[in-house]
């Protein structure tokens, strides 16, 4: 794919995964529209690309259908039909096992994680349809292929969910030109890791995958031409163990 002026929308962009993933797409010379849920961050992302070609944004939540619809009619009223659309909203809680997980955090979860991604996929899908092509790039976890206990029963639920919207998707949708890539980083240094148990002490850090290491990696399917599909992609860092 050319990825000059192409439409790229990314959710989750205003920090760590996302904004590593829209920033990578607008120096590649995309149109790039990020959407979260900090205005601050927001506002930050585009006064960093303040040019004739920045990144746009809108204040969303994901979890949210409504505005969710919203949002995309305005998207596709001012920029055009998206030619990839990058799932990575995501959150997960301090509580994660079963003895302290609350129902309203999982709720949480699963709303943002799985359901969000749907309703971003239901907004896209009939336009991509109409021209016969796309991608949609969902950024799960490894704990959506393997459950773990520091990742939490209701994380790993809620990217198992996503993994299977991805996949489904996927095998639904390729008669229509439309390829759907799942993509499963280990642990990567964002600022969801703040919601963990215990602090990650700094070396811990450095050795960890980095926002921009999967933002290659998107790229690098983006670029695939449209008659490959790549429908998942394992990434750790070296000494997580995968098999």
């Amino acid at each position: 794919m050319d990825l000059k002026d192409a439409l790229v929308v990314v959710t989750g962009g205003g920090s760590g995964i996302g904004r590593a993933i829209a920033l990578t797409f607008w120096k590649a010379g995309s149109r790039v529209v990020v959407l979260g849920r900090d205005s601050a961050k927001l506002k930050r992302l585009e006064e960093e690309t303040d040019t004739e070609s920045a990144i746009r944004t809108f204040v969303c939540d994901v979890g949210d259908r409504s505005a969710v619809l919203d949002v995309f009619e305005r998207i596709f009223a001012n920029f055009g039909i998206p030619d990839i659309l990058v799932n990575n909203a995501g959150v997960n809680v301090p509580n994660r096992d079963t003895k302290s997980l609350r129902p309203e955090d999982w709720d949480s979860m699963m709303l943002v994680n799985a359901t969000g991604a749907f309703h971003c996929v239901y907004a896209v899908l009939p336009k991509m349809r109409t021209r016969r092509k796309g991608l949609i790039v969902n950024i799960v976890s490894i704990s959506g292929k393997r459950v773990s206990r520091l990742a939490g029963v209701g994380y790993c639920a809620s990217k198992f969910a996503m993994a299977a919207l991805g996949l489904g998707v996927g095998l639904e949708e390729k008669e229509n030109g439309i390829r759907v890539t799942n993509i499963y980083p280990g642990e990567v240094n964002t600022p969801i890791l703040s919601q963990r148990p215990e602090p990650v002490p700094p070396d811990r850090l450095a050795a960890m995958l980095q926002p921009e290491d999967i933002a290659h990696m998107v790229l690098a399917v983006a670029q695939l031409p449209d008659r490959v599909c790549v429908p998942e992609i394992v990434i750790t860092p070296l000494y997580q163990d995968y098999a």
